[in-house]
């Protein structure tokens, strides 16, 4: 059994400091049946719950709901009111109470712990292909298919599926990027994908995903869209013209087509 909190504890105990999500809990619930888990027990996290001491939780929760024979954590983890209680208290309070406790030493990649934090600054930084290697995928976002402005296809000949993703996930750094696109009705397709602000045709917007699903013809318009990228061709640029504009898009999507071939073959 996997246990998991819903919601993140940051965003009730300090939703200023709360991290962005890496995945949401659909996409959580995903990843741990697709790696063989039996049972995912979903712990709602409250006001009422930050306030839960650490052996409150481990009495009600633990022993009580989840009748625990061994706790399995980081080495790292800390929990209950005011982050007090720590792995030693955990043994502690197994040793009363009849369960095992056994804490897991972070892995590491180049001599570095791999934490969400680190995968984190390395999403935001654009830095997807060093991510992936941490997280052992490929980030996604999930969002709605929304209507855009209308450009891309009839002006620049490229038509962009508009994903919304929700302001609380991890979102890589504004640029252009390699990846894939994916719904539940027309399955997987390589994509060439832009987070942006379109600086040719605005002076400032808010950051856009935008997917070009490569050799797709056909209405997205509210599909569930999950999009994962693969690696970062390039920033952002303003171009002087609409027709440099279309030809570095082309370029792009050629590249995004053999990287996203040469991922299939690896």
């Amino acid at each position: 059994m996997v246990a998991t909190f819903d919601r993140h504890p940051a965003e009730v105990v300090r939703p200023e400091h709360a991290p962005l999500l890496l995945c949401d809990l659909d996409q959580r619930l995903e990843l741990l049946d697709n790696l063989g888990v039996d049972t995912v027990a979903v712990i709602p996290f409250d006001s009422a719950r930050a306030l839960e001491t650490a052996h409150d939780f481990i009495a009600n929760v633990l022993v009580g709901q989840l009748g625990a024979a061994k706790v399995i954590v980081g080495e790292d983890f800390r929990f209950g009111h005011d982050r007090l209680g720590d792995v030693d208290l955990l043994r502690a309070a197994g040793d009363a109470l009849g369960f095992e406790v056994e804490g897991v030493v972070l892995g590491e990649s180049d001599g570095d712990p791999i934490s969400s934090t680190r995968i984190r600054t390395l999403i935001a930084d654009g830095s997807v292909a060093e991510a992936a290697v941490l997280l052992g995928r490929l980030h996604q976002v999930r969002g709605p298919v929304l209507a855009g402005d209308g450009r891309g296809g009839p002006e620049l000949g490229c038509p962009t599926a508009n994903v919304h993703v929700p302001d609380a996930m991890a979102l890589p750094a504004v640029g252009i990027y390699a990846g894939f696109y994916e719904d539940d009705a027309v399955g997987r397709w390589p994509a060439a994908i832009s987070i942006g602000r379109r600086p040719t045709f605005y002076a400032s917007a808010d950051p856009l995903v935008e997917v070009h699903l490569i050799g797709f013809s056909g209405d997205l318009y509210g599909h569930a869209a999950r999009v994962s990228f693969l690696a970062r061709l390039r920033d952002e640029e303003r171009f002087d013209s609409v027709g440099d504009l279309i030809a570095q898009m082309q370029q792009d999507i050629e590249v995004s087509a053999i990287l996203c071939a040469d991922h299939f073959d690896t």
